[in-house]
């Protein structure tokens, strides 16, 4: 168990220095190519650190296994938008810029209606025990996602020279921006990965439920990359990666990996609940509503979204 432990501490030291050297580059690199760091964010930054959902529910799909990729999507998106967000605003308020409140927010919005509604295979009954997210499904949600990087990639384009910030100092070339997020990028999927393995053979040892790990560790360990770089951009006032990567990874989340998922195995829906997918989806409107109100997040109001990611927790653990 001591070794255990110790890569415990390993993981989450990979962890936070990669989510430095990730927002790093980033930021460096969207100021090398005069391209919005809210771009960024939603792109690259949400890519990398979604990497550990895409592996764990493309290999919970050929394992045979498809229905645990919807729990770890679920439950790892309303970590995003609750905690995660709740975190960095907490660590910094958040200033959110027009374009995010009057369009990024309301498509991440859509993708997790459009998920509920793929899970409803029958409005007359509101269980979705059973139900299953079929082939056909994850091409509607694949196209979904090619609206999605169609539309940022055009606001890339459109938005560049404007967003483009003056330099104090000479610009960083862009291989060592590149090096820095492909190094922060590997930290984060290698840190996880070992943290995710360690607490879960630690907790096995001290006889906790499958369940429990899944619910806590799994999805914990998953979202940990989304977690440090978005507290570590909040610290480092770069707001636009810290939420940009939280919209881009529940956005890639549920239209790229679970349309990929679905197109290489049907899903059927078996851990999660109709309560579940209500909960990502008010936590994403949630977040929504605080950006609206003055374009920002404020202290407060991450202090909320925190408050509420810990009880719906606590409902889960009690319905165990």
């Amino acid at each position: 168990m001591l070794l255990q432990c110790l890569l415990i501490i390993v993981g989450v030291a990979l962890v936070l220095w990669g989510a430095d050297r990730l927002t790093e580059g980033a930021a460096a690199l969207a100021r090398r190519l005069s391209v919005p760091e809210i771009v960024i964010g939603l792109t690259i930054v949400a890519a990398g650190t979604s990497a550990p959902e895409l592996f764990v529910s493309v290999v919970s799909a050929l394992n045979g296994t498809p229905d645990l990729a919807v729990g770890n999507v679920v439950g790892s998106n309303t970590m995003n938008a609750m905690l995660i967000v709740g975190a960095a605003a907490m660590a910094a308020p958040m200033v959110i810029s027009p374009g995010t409140v009057k369009k990024d927010l309301p498509f991440a919005i859509a993708a997790s209606l459009l998920l509920l509604v793929l899970c409803l295979d029958s409005f007359s009954r509101l269980s979705i025990g059973g139900n299953v997210i079929s082939r056909a499904d994850g091409v509607v949600l694949l196209l979904g996602f090619a609206l999605f990087m169609g539309y940022t990639l055009r606001v890339a384009r459109q938005s560049g020279a404007e967003a483009a910030q003056p330099a104090t100092s000479p610009h960083a070339p862009v291989w060592r921006s590149l090096l820095f997020v492909v190094v922060g990028l590997t930290c984060l999927v290698v840190g996880s990965n070992l943290f995710v393995d360690a607490a879960t053979a630690v907790a096995q040892q001290l006889g906790v439920s499958q369940s429990v790990i899944g619910l806590t560790i799994v999805a914990g360990g998953t979202s940990l990359p989304e977690l440090a770089t978005s507290v570590v951009a909040a610290r480092k006032g770069q707001s636009a990666i810290a939420i940009g990567n939280v919209i881009g990874s529940n956005v890639f989340n549920i239209l790229l990996i679970l349309g990929l998922t679905a197109v290489i195995t049907p899903m059927q829906i078996g851990g999660i609940t109709l309560v579940d997918l209500l909960v990502m989806l008010v936590s994403m409107v949630a977040v929504w509503m605080f950006s609206y109100t003055k374009l920002t997040v404020a202290r407060w109001e991450g202090a909320v979204l925190t408050a509420g990611y810990l009880a719906y927790l606590a409902w889960l653990l009690s319905h165990i």
